[in-house]
């Protein structure tokens, strides 16, 4: 497929739900020939942005924007290009795309309205406050986060089936058809894509011979350019496209995943896969100078925490200040350390916990705790204080828009990267570690990260906290942009200063998604510049405020769309700091 092409749609997509289902069409032609010449070299590397007139998706493999673009050529909407896209991602990328993790979309609709569906993995029903001591009575890292007792019950195939169900156009089996192709016919590893294997294999999941069986040849670590099938993965796929949701929480698959957990001594039940639900909640939504953000509720910690950082910097003229500035960062700096502290003393599940979200993302708010901030001084972050979990920089966002203007964002995950490196044996998906997510232990609090705080304990049910946060931005009652990224806790700063670049200077998605990029999570006291994000002097000028900073390595993977306010068209904007990753659009 070219970047840019000519088709003609079969009319308008759905409003705010699907009328119901259009026929079978060329959709499957289209997209199998597609996939047949997939292997012939279209995992080319990262190219920068890309423009097209119609519909674009941005994400983290070419194989996948590619079917994501082909399914909005052929007259789907955004949200089966969504679908389609995380299929797909589900076998390209398996670090983070995943059918055993889960996560979570924001739609913005042709008319401005919105909405959000949740697909978090929740806690199985055997899940305690406690389930993470050792025989010895002492908190256990490894059963935490590196056990099948650390795998949460699994929520992407029942999001995106749900999101289908609500706001879909095509028939759902075309949508997964084109991801059982790339399973069974394979696909050429690209040099990144080795190296994970090979960490996989030969690292974490090594102790697992249904992981070395799908992600080797014979034991052996793929090369670059080398075909990876996944046969078994094929057949769970087809097992979804034929049953939807419960050819994944029923039946052949739902066995062999309780099997895996009772061979490995987890929690997760037949019956815990059959309960699950996904949710669809009320986005958060929060303005800043005249521009409208669109993200993600709790238990995402996300949407919140970018509404409350963008308040506190309304009240400061940033772009007389300079980009990337000293000055600059220093309100920056001070702005993620207030709204990181709130996210761990209030932030969790809503259906567990009472979350003041109004009152977090309220203008007052903001000026009052903006009234703390000593500009040109560093603040402190007192480790006697609440401090946070680990949370994973394994995560792949990506961004769908169509041609009658619906926008979706999506981020998922399975946690760490690989997730617990467990692969169902017959079924050939990995498992998340999300359960990693929950607080350690009831009052276990320390300085090194660990937090025993009520509202993010692990329960029955319980969804743990996240800090995705697909976010979409309007202007005038017009789309502006998709955004989001991975990277654990950083990806609520990423998306923010995504924001400030747009906004406050007038940047292309472009140069939004290329500027170098800060982080401060309040603890540890530290802030984390990319490598080249800032100067020396700008660097000197920061620890003489009192900041100590880390320079090195990189922040994010912001795939991300624009739409031209000229011409109308989508600008899809791959983040360069992941070379496989692609924007497709028509």
């Amino acid at each position: 497929m070219s970047n840019v092409c000519e088709v003609r749609l079969w009319g308008r997509a759905a409003g705010r739900r699907a009328a119901g289902r259009r026929g079978t069409g060329p959709l499957v032609g289209i997209v199998l020939a597609l996939v047949a010449a997939l292997p012939a070299g279209a995992q080319a590397q990262n190219g920068g942005a890309v423009r097209a007139p119609h519909g674009m998706v941005s994400s983290e493999t070419a194989w996948a924007s590619e079917v994501g673009a082909a399914v909005l050529e052929a007259g789907g909407n955004a949200v089966d290009a969504a679908i389609a896209t995380g299929f797909a991602l589900a076998v390209t990328h398996p670090a983070a795309g995943n059918i055993g993790g889960g996560g979570f979309m924001v739609i913005r609709f042709p008319d401005g309205t919105t909405t959000a569906l949740d697909f978090r993995e929740r806690a199985p029903a055997a899940a305690h406050p406690e389930m993470f001591v050792g025989p010895d009575g002492e908190y256990s890292s490894s059963i935490h986060h590196n056990s099948h007792v650390a795998v949460g019950v699994p929520g992407t195939v029942a999001g995106f089936w749900k999101a289908h169900r609500l706001y879909g156009t095509r028939p759902w089996a075309e949508l997964v058809t084109p991801s059982v192709r790339l399973a069974a016919d394979g696909f050429e590893v690209s040099e990144r894509l080795a190296r994970g294997l090979r960490g996989l294999v030969e690292g974490k999941g090594s102790a697992y011979p249904a992981t070395v069986a799908a992600f080797s040849d014979g034991g052996r670590p793929y090369e670059p350019g080398e075909v990876l099938r996944q046969p078994d993965l094929a057949r769970t796929l087809e097992r979804i496209a034929a049953e939807g949701r419960d050819g994944f929480y029923r039946g052949e698959t739902a066995r062999l995943i309780a099997e895996e957990m009772r061979r490995g001594g987890g929690l997760i039940t037949e019956d815990d896969l059959a309960r699950y639900r996904a949710r669809e909640r009320t986005p958060i939504h929060g303005t800043y100078r005249g521009w409208d953000v669109i993200s993600m509720p709790p238990p995402s910690s996300g949407g919140v925490a970018v509404v409350e950082m963008l308040n506190i910097l309304e009240g400061y003229d940033l772009r007389s200040l300079g980009h990337n500035s000293a000055p600059y960062l220093n309100r920056l700096i001070e702005a993620m350390r207030i709204a990181y502290r709130d996210r761990a003393r209030w932030l969790a599940d809503p259906d567990y916990a009472d979350v003041p979200v109004h009152r977090l993302t309220s203008k007052d708010y903001a000026a009052r705790r903006r009234a703390t901030i000593e500009p040109g001084r560093a603040g402190r972050s007192d480790p006697t204080d609440i401090t946070e979990p680990d949370e994973s920089p394994q995560t792949t966002h990506y961004s769908v828009v169509d041609r009658d203007g619906m926008a979706v964002a999506v981020t998922y995950t399975l946690e760490q990267s690989y997730g617990s490196g467990i692969t169902v044996a017959g079924a050939g998906f990995l498992l998340n570690n999300e359960m990693g997510d929950f607080n350690a232990r009831p009052g276990l609090t320390t300085t090194s990260g660990l937090i025993g705080t009520d509202p993010n304990l692990a329960r029955p049910g319980q969804r743990m906290l996240s800090s995705m946060t697909p976010t979409i931005l309007a202007r005038d009652g017009e789309l502006v942009a998709v955004i989001g990224s991975p990277g654990g806790r950083t990806i609520i700063n990423t998306v923010l200063q995504l924001t400030l670049n747009l906004v406050d200077f007038d940047m292309s998605i472009e140069e939004a998604v290329r500027a170098g990029r800060i982080h401060h999570q309040w603890l540890p006291d530290q802030v984390r510049i990319e490598q080249d994000g800032v100067d020396d002097a700008t660097r000197a000028a920061l620890e003489a405020m009192g900041y100590q900073v880390r320079v090195g390595g990189g922040q994010g993977l912001a795939h991300s769309i624009m739409i031209d306010p000229r011409t109308g068209d989508r600008v899809g904007m791959p983040d360069p700091r992941n070379p496989d990753a692609a924007a497709r659009g028509h």
